[in-house]
């Protein structure tokens, strides 16, 4: 049985493994007899938002702290204390509010957050090529081959990279080490925080087997329930089930789940996954049913949005507007776009023509808008191109984006946007956009 201690980096194998490291005292000790034969990683940054802002404020670090925004927005992450209070990623600020009524709640700073990601993931470029990000906070790692370069096997190689992150960025973070991107993704989930998991390929079947369904990627609270009715429970129903028959039962989903279950996953760690789509959406303090606040509010959406495409270098050709009623039900439109763009004039005004249909006098909840079909861009908009009237308001933009540049963001607002500056009447979605702003797609 192979150990590592993940304070002082000693290792050893001696049977039975250490309950204590018998260089530095630390009960932080990983087993396993595949630990340094593994190569394939999870990474996971613990309470990612919420770890930064205590790091950031000491006064923070023993208080519920709630990172989110409005009476109806969404809690974008929370530190593990306000989570023994029953609050969760994603739920409504107000459910959040009841459960823990003396958490601090400090609304999304995206900006310094994708600075410290960056950061992180500069480390995880030291380590291997093979790097994976699939959001702002975590990515898969693939460290077959790199012994040599490091001088060590990938287990040592990511305890050290742990404890850089601990030393130089001040978070902690989780990783799950195995032999293929879903169980490793599995693993990191398992020790948090400060993790260290370990599924190796002689424990697969087994490990899984007692598991809930919904442990396997992409099953929902509704396929769950849908397998439930058919009396799966656990992946080991799975396991002993005729691949032929979840096929028959669910069709390519049933073959997945066939694999998966076997601890099968062929995926490599791929650096080409690319940005899908890029978008901003606004949860509103109060409803909106008048196209002229709707409006106002897609503006807003949409000066956000031109500004992560400028950010990435990226424009888009087709732009999709969301919106959600009072009642929960959703609404999306979309427009082709006769060539791509970044501008928030030309975004805003595609969304402002799918808007004009929707606002019928329905209440509205939230609002977005979104671009796809992403492209690199070459400096300059290619919708410039279209007409003079165009042109002109390309350079004004272009000029606003300097002045902003060196000034700040308030330093030039626009006109419809200036004389509503005084109500405050949404919020950000802060979950999703956190996840625009790296948005690698799994």
């Amino acid at each position: 049985m192979v150990w590592l201690c993940r304070d002082c980096l000693n290792f050893g194998s001696t049977a039975p493994e250490p309950r204590r490291c018998p260089k530095c005292g630390s009960p932080r000790i990983r087993s396993h007899a595949e630990l340094f034969s593994l190569s394939i990683a999870h990474v996971d940054c613990d309470a990612f938002y919420a770890s930064v802002e205590k790091r950031d404020d000491p006064s923070l670090r023993d208080r519920p702290l709630i990172i989110g925004g409005g009476t109806r927005g969404v809690v974008s992450t929370c530190c593990y204390i306000a989570r023994q209070f029953g609050v969760r990623s994603a739920m409504p600020m107000f459910k959040a509010r009841e459960l823990c009524p003396d958490a601090v709640i400090i609304k999304p700073n995206m900006a310094k957050y994708v600075d410290v990601s960056r950061q992180i993931r500069r480390h995880m470029d030291a380590l291997t090529p093979l790097v994976e990000p699939i959001s702002i906070d975590e990515a898969f790692m693939d460290l077959t081959g790199t012994e040599k370069v490091h001088k060590a096997a990938p287990a040592l190689t990511l305890a050290r990279f742990s404890r850089a992150i601990e030393e130089e960025i001040g978070l902690s973070i989780s990783v799950g080490l195995s032999h293929n991107k879903f169980l490793a993704k599995v693993a990191s989930d398992l020790d948090k925080p400060r993790g260290f998991a370990v599924i190796g390929a002689a424990e697969t079947l087994s490990f899984l087997a007692p598991r809930p369904i919904s442990l396997i990627y992409g099953v929902g609270k509704v396929f769950s329930e849908t397998l439930k009715k058919d009396g799966y429970h656990t992946i080991g129903q799975l396991q002993q089930e005729d691949p032929v028959q979840l096929m028959r039962l669910y069709g390519e989903s049933g073959a997945r789940l066939a694999r998966l279950s076997q601890g099968q996953d062929s995926r490599r760690v791929s650096i080409d996954g690319e940005m899908k789509t890029v978008s901003s959406e606004t949860t509103f303090n109060r409803d909106l049913a008048t196209l002229e606040e709707l409006s106002t509010e897609l503006l807003k959406c949409s000066e956000r949005l031109s500004e992560r495409l400028k950010s990435k270098s990226l424009v888009g050709d087709t732009v999709t507007l969301k919106l959600k009623t009072t009642g929960f039900k959703l609404r999306t439109r979309a427009r082709h776009l006769m060539m791509p763009t970044q501008l928030a004039n030309v975004l805003y005004e595609a969304g402002l023509t799918l808007l004009q249909r929707e606002a019928d006098g329905t209440s509205f909840r939230l609002i977005g808008i979104g671009v796809s079909g992403l492209d690199a861009a070459d400096g300059s908009d290619p919708s410039d191109l279209l007409e003079p009237q165009v042109a002109r308001k390309a350079a004004a933009e272009r000029a606003m984006d300097r002045v902003r540049s060196r000034f700040g963001r308030t330093a030039v607002v626009r006109g419809k946007l200036y004389t509503n500056r005084s109500e405050t009447l949404s919020a950000p979605a802060s979950e999703e956009e956190a996840e625009d702003l790296e948005g690698k797609t799994r």
